[in-house]
């Protein structure tokens, strides 16, 4: 068995991956990097691949995951298989397969590393560190000092696994982990647009829209640019003409990222729910004025492909980043599928690239990133991508108003949005009135359809580019806005649908639903009254991390919770919290009260304090502000602790839990600033 660990030396429970190896899967390569089919492979290679089946496949790297089919030692016969295929002088490699102890998920393994030193580590010491493993730098990556992305040599094979483990233990490391790769899965106005506006379709009146019309009196995004994480794009579409911007394929490292394989379809589908321009007889996105940038992205999940794309977005002017993939789901008619309850974690190099995004997009201001909530009917709390506290987790409604019937549910959901669905009488769940989304196709026979454009796109796929298109068009009104505070506007920007079987909860939200169903006119109405209310607090913010028992730091942005999704509960234990774009002089002090170490109050910003121990928990907080901003700003924070479904809130330096000796646990934090009164 083989362990990798996410989130470094503080990390050692919920986020060590375990691997085994398959006894019946293999994987092969082909040189070049063709598809298999298209390989010019020997006939013994052909009578092997005919006797065995493809699960996964990475078609841009010209690799298949094949099992064999072996009623008696099929380790025996898949070694036969993989030792025939190595003869064939245009296969690269016949491997073996490793799979997910908790879940059977497939992953693959690369001879590369994602490597990140200290930030006070020099960068002399760093090159002598790797050159000691005897690894080569690919790259030395921008989105996090002293980070790299670097290579063993050829035929390490599995040693990487603890040449990794190696590195993680030398001082100067804070985060290693090889590069492992997953089968990345989608999250799969017209007259047709019921989404869009009230309508009718096949003589029935559909009345479950986003009321854009609303918002298309203010704007239509025009000045924002939406990019678009996906499989391609058909950037030659009438319907995006003139608006594509800094096009890039992450995963050939190109500026093409036209669909180069006979399933990329997907991408153009998405982009056309968010900014297609609404040509007649055509379909419009919700921001049809906004730019787009496609970035192509067919690598495996947990790829540096993967962290790479959110760098360019952040580094070429996206304001909006919008993602409908993740890890495959489980089946959604079939309540005893294994993957449901899979825990899938969020890998430190696409973190930290989410992170730089976060922070550095927009020119200081932050990317607003969001994630399709998932189609398994399953906890989109156990997918760490959609679970990553600063972005939006969108779930998909349908035409009745009512979850579709495969949308991911959980405490990270934040907003629905309309897409396509299923009846299925085993759940009771009537059949939906239309077939689904209006949007843009790839043009041509190799399209969903042959038109041009496609009728019955869906899933939560659809539901984000959506709901991206909307965030573009609250920015157009209000550029301002940072993504925090993106988010608590959409928060008080909903219309709560299916109030019976929502089980909304005292703070208004739904596991099943967010907070609701997007209204996009009175989303950009209350971004509008936002940049009206002459708020000084454009630009200033507070960042850091939260240190939990399990899991290690998550990161800490103003005005959202950390913490809250978790499922379980984990225990707080310490923050480092730093203010940005403060008057000159100011500065954020905090004290923390633990359970072992007492009160306890930084020095400096961005320092821990607080618990080491992972046994230990922390139990009260107290955060305020000195200097000019302090003559500025109420410091307000809120705590959740254990036991308790209602909060505790306070500000400007008094006690959110207890500074006593005993008292309940913090399982979760909320820190954001209020302007004072003249």
């Amino acid at each position: 068995m083989y362990k990798v660990r996410f989130g470094g030396k503080k990390d050692k429970k919920s986020q060590i991956l375990r691997l085994e190896e398959s006894a019946d899967l293999f994987v092969v390569r082909t040189k070049g990097n063709r598809q298999l089919e298209e390989a010019d492979l020997n006939r013994q290679s052909r009578e092997v691949l005919s006797e065995t089946q493809e699960v996964a496949a990475f078609p841009e790297a010209g690799v298949s995951v094949r099992r064999i089919s072996a009623d008696d030692d099929p380790k025996a016969k898949r070694d036969e298989a993989r030792a025939t295929l190595r003869e064939d002088e245009n296969i690269r490699f016949a491997g073996r397969v490793f799979q997910d102890v908790e879940s059977g998920n497939i992953v693959l393994y690369t001879e590369n590393f994602f490597v990140k030193f200290y930030d006070n580590v020099a960068p002399e010491t760093c090159r002598a560190i790797l050159d000691k493993y005897h690894l080569t730098i690919k790259s030395q990556l921008s989105f996090a000092p002293n980070a790299y992305f670097v290579q063993a040599e050829e035929g390490t094979g599995t040693k990487v696994f603890e040449i990794a483990e190696q590195l993680l233990a030398e001082k100067e490391v804070e985060y290693c982990h090889p590069e492992l790769v997953q089968e990345r899965r989608f999250k799969g106005a017209h007259p047709l647009q019921w989404h869009l506006i009230q309508t009718s379709v096949n003589g029935r009146l559909i009345n479950q829209h986003v009321n854009i019309e609303g918002a298309w009196r203010h704007t239509r995004g025009k000045g924002i640019t939406i990019a678009i994480l996906d499989d391609g794009l058909d950037t030659s579409h009438p319907e995006f003409a003139g608006r594509i911007v800094h096009p890039y394929d992450a995963t050939l490292n190109s500026n093409d990222p036209s669909p180069k394989l006979p399933d990329d379809n997907h991408g153009t589908a998405c982009a056309g729910v968010a900014c297609a321009s609404g040509l007649p007889d055509g379909a419009s996105g919700t921001a049809p004025e906004a730019n787009l940038m496609p970035i192509r992205l067919r690598s495996g999940l947990g790829s540096m492909a993967e962290a790479n794309a959110f760098v360019w977005a952040a580094d070429h002017g996206a304001d909006v980043i919008s993602c409908s993939w993740g890890p495959s789901d489980g089946d959604w008619w079939n309540p005893t599928d294994p993957l449901h309850n899979r825990v899938t974690p969020l890998p430190d190099s696409t973190r930290l690239a989410m992170e730089y995004a976060l922070t550095k997009g927009r020119n200081g201001k932050g990317c607003v990133i969001l994630f399709a909530a998932g189609n398994g009917n399953e906890s989109a709390d156990n997918d760490g991508y959609v679970s990553f506290p600063p972005v939006i987790t969108v779930g998909a409604c349908n035409d009745t108003g009512k979850r579709c019937v495969y949308s991911d549910f959980g405490q990270c959901l934040w907003v629905c949005f309309p897409s396509a669905d299923y009846g299925w009488r085993a759940f009771q769940h009537p059949a939906p009135l239309t077939e689904g989304l209006r949007t843009t196709d790839r043009q041509g026979p190799v399209g969903y359809a042959t038109e041009g454009y496609v009728n019955s796109f869906g899933g939560t796929s659809a539901a984000c580019p959506g709901m991206a298109g909307i965030v573009a068009l609250m920015l157009a009104v209000n550029p301002k806005l940072t993504p925090p505070q993106v988010k608590d506007l959409i928060r008080r920007s909903c219309t709560r649908i299916d109030e019976a079987g929502g089980e909304y909860d005292a703070k208004g939200h739904s596991i099943y639903y967010g907070y609701g169903r997007i209204n996009a006119g009175l989303a950009v109405e209350n971004a509008l009254k936002a940049a009206t209310a002459a708020s000084p607090l454009t630009g200033i913010r507070i960042e850091g991390a939260a240190r939990f028992h399990t899991g290690g730091e998550v990161p800490l942005l103003s005005d959202v919770w950390v913490g809250s999704a978790f499922s379980p509960p984990r225990r707080l234990l310490g923050l480092r919290l730093q203010l940005r774009g403060a008057p000159a002089g100011s500065r954020l002090r905090y004290r923390i009260n633990g359970s072992s170490t007492g009160i306890r109050e930084n020095s400096r910003e961005g320092e821990y304090v607080g618990e080491t121990s992972v046994s230990r928990r922390l139990l009260g907080v107290a955060l305020w502000l000195e200097g000019p901003a302090a003559q500025q700003y109420n410091l307000c924070y809120a705590v959740q602790l254990q036991g308790r479904k209602t909060f505790v809130q306070a500000q400007n330096g008094a006690w959110a839990g207890t500074e006593g000796r005993t008292g309940r646990s913090v399982e979760a934090l909320r820190v954001w600033l209020m302007p004072r009164k003249a």
